[in-house]
């Protein structure tokens, strides 16, 4: 059963992880060096986001979400400040461990799924499990059971180009969960789909929440925004924005 969580504004100092929490930022900044120009793509973000929550982070192009984004995937490393995921400091991580830290903590989908396309669906959820050593024969187990979780079942053969838009990007989730992760992070996981297919896309976030994962769904549109419970946004790299999202808030009246 889902963990229901308040949803709390992220304002002030952040002194570091309670119990219970997955992602905290603390004064995170990001600064990039253009010639003799500094420009600065995040300011200050202080951010708590707690076990089972189901989190969109909005905002245009140029408002530091991506980098944020990056940041939370350990895909990049802060120019200032700290992050804690769950409990570690990733802060000052070298490549390496950054590298061990996402391979065991973060579950990732992207827009464009980044599958191999001359691999069946297995093949490409063991992919994870290949990297960090487990047997053979217990990825090939757990690849299969979590293709069994989002109805690819009988899909786990085929390769990308044999399988629908939905298809693959539930084979992209698949891939997400087989680490059994702290947090799903999805960069715009239904830019690439019709209307009708992403919505089932969400849908699956939807029960993969109630199953207990943290989400984290990373977009510029609204209404995929409005399936997350709470809805940060971020405009020239400082948090927004804060609050429920009004159709969590609808659900609960």
């Amino acid at each position: 059963m889902a963990i229901e969580t308040a949803v709390e504004p992220t304002v002030g100092n952040i002194t570091g992880p309670h119990p219970g929490d997955v992602i905290v930022t603390d004064n995170l900044w990001k600064t990039y060096e253009m010639g003799d120009q500094q420009v600065h793509a995040l300011r200050g973000v202080n951010l708590r986001i707690r076990h089972n929550e189901y989190v969109a982070i909005m905002g245009p192009s140029g408002s530091g979400k991506s980098t944020l984004m990056n940041l939370i995937g350990c895909l990049d490393s802060p120019s200032q400040g700290k992050y804690w995921l769950n409990g570690h400091d990733v802060s000052e991580l070298n490549d390496d461990e950054l590298a061990r830290i996402r391979n065991k903590e973060i579950g990732f989908v992207f827009q464009t799924f980044n599958l191999l396309a001359r691999a069946t669906s297995l093949h490409n959820v063991e992919l994870p499990l290949i990297y960090n050593g487990t047997p053979a024969a217990e990825r090939t187990a757990r690849a299969k059971a979590v293709l069994e979780s989002v109805n690819l079942g009988a899909r786990m053969m085929h390769k990308p180009n044999e399988l629908s838009g939905g298809q693959r990007q539930r084979v992209a989730i698949a891939r997400a969960l087989v680490n059994h992760p702290s947090i799903i992070l999805a960069d715009e996981p239904t830019g690439n789909l019709d209307s009708k297919t992403g919505d089932e896309i969400m849908g699956l976030f939807d029960e993969l929440h109630a199953k207990g994962n943290t989400i984290i769904v990373v977009t510029h549109e609204p209404d995929i925004a409005e399936f997350a419970h709470r809805i940060i946004t971020i405009r020239d790299g400082v948090i927004a924005g804060d609050h429920a999202s009004p159709r969590r808030q609808n659900q609960s009246q």
